[in-house]
């Protein structure tokens, strides 16, 4: 190699040392030990997040501009570790008084602390009224439900409240119990009518049949035939026209109308 290319050779290698030394100057005045001074700053009882980046004060203290400070825990509460709120909640069977206290529930005679620990419910065969748990006065004919706000007991099938005592449901012949909690106590039987308090045979008419419905005589003509007087009369059907949907009635057919009995073109 030559003496002039040697020279060249040494110069650029200087240059390449000398922007690597620079290079690394700037990178430390723009990164000043980032790592280091990111741990110096997270605070006494806290510890760095798991994602992204910040910290959080550990169970049992609340962040307090750049620190942490103790949570101040009631008797009868726990840490909840959450980062608002108060950071504390009460134990089960105690109730949070003005955010500062916990206090136990009053659990009255005859009652029992419910499943999610913040309210009381009476025992079986007791009712509550206001604070306390009074006992259910069954009536004979009755049994217990579990409806504790209300009377807390029914009545057996064919026995009626009244007032408090379960009284006998005076079925008529030819009825029965409907078991309804609502309405009618009985119904008649199929092929009877309800006439005040019994039941009555319905009068079927030749070309009828017994119709379940509440409202009418109990009975409907056959298809073909309409009510009148008390009897199913066949239709009389005119030329151009077909009984309805109902079967008891009769229209006429499209492009014609009603004329006196009969059905003419439009």
């Amino acid at each position: 190699m030559t003496s002039g290319r040697k020279a060249t050779l040494a110069a650029l290698i200087r240059r390449m040392a000398w922007a690597s030394a620079v290079a690394g100057v700037l990178a430390a005045l723009a990164f000043p030990v980032f790592a280091q001074d990111e741990t110096d700053q997270i605070p006494a009882n806290a510890k760095a997040r798991s994602y992204g980046s910040g910290w959080d004060c550990t169970t049992g203290y609340r962040a307090d501009g750049n620190s942490c400070v103790r949570i101040d825990l009631p008797e009868n509460a726990y840490f909840t570790g959450r980062n608002y709120g108060n950071g504390w909640e009460c134990k089960r069977g105690y109730t949070e008084i003005s955010g500062i206290h916990c206090q136990a529930i009053p659990i009255p005679d005859n009652a029992f602390l419910r499943s999610s620990g913040y309210d009381w419910a009476c025992d079986r065969g007791f009712r509550r009224q206001r604070d306390a748990c009074i006992r259910i006065v069954l009536p004979e004919n009755a049994y217990l439900t579990e409806e504790r706000s209300d009377t807390g007991w029914v009545c057996e099938r064919g026995y009626v409240q009244h007032d408090s005592t379960c009284v006998p449901i005076a079925v008529p012949e030819n009825g029965y119990l409907t078991n309804a909690e609502f309405g009618a106590d009985w119904a008649c039987e199929r092929g009877f009518s309800k006439r005040g308090d019994s039941c009555e045979a319905i009068a079927l008419p030749v070309n009828a049949y017994l119709d379940p419905a509440s409202s009418g005589p109990g009975w409907r003509c056959e298809r073909g035939f309409a009510p009148r007087g008390g009897a199913c009369v066949e239709l009389d059907v005119p030329e151009n026209a077909h009984i309805d949907r109902s079967g008891n009635k009769w229209r006429c057919d499209r492009g014609f109308r009603y004329a006196g009995g009969d059905c003419s073109l439009e």
